[in-house]
């Protein structure tokens, strides 16, 4: 069973505010799965409110797309500090959750921008 109240599988357990599981349309095409959270997601427990969020609304508008038609996450679930990138450890120590959600939801298209995304082995496990 995972610990999904508040897991410490990790160090980001230590410094996060929040935990950002994700959110949107649990029966969606299309699952965006981004790096990790940033300030603005520590602090609402909400991927993609930041920056970046804002990006990403215009991007899917600009396609047609509304937000609360996908389900946006990301491979860590707490923020790094410093937002720096997540480390080996924090990303195994997440994969469960990820793998769950993709498990869940069934999408048919991942969309992972960022590097830590696209260098998530989808798939590699059973």
């Amino acid at each position: 069973m995972l610990p999904v109240n508040d897991c410490r599988l990790c160090p980001l357990a230590d410094t996060r505010k929040r935990i950002v599981w994700g959110e949107g349309n649990p029966r969606t095409t299309l699952m965006l799965v981004g790096e990790a959270p940033g300030a603005k997601e520590d602090e609402s427990g909400r991927p993609f409110v930041g920056p970046a969020g804002k990006l990403l609304d215009k991007v899917l508008a600009g396609a047609g797309i509304k937000r609360e038609d996908v389900y946006i996450t990301s491979v860590v679930k707490c923020r790094p500090p410093g937002n720096r990138m997540p480390h080996k450890r924090e990303i195994a120590a997440c994969a469960p959750y990820l793998e769950e959600q993709i498990r869940l939801i069934r999408p048919r298209v991942i969309v992972v921008p960022g590097v830590t995304g696209s260098a998530y082995p989808f798939g590699a496990r059973g």
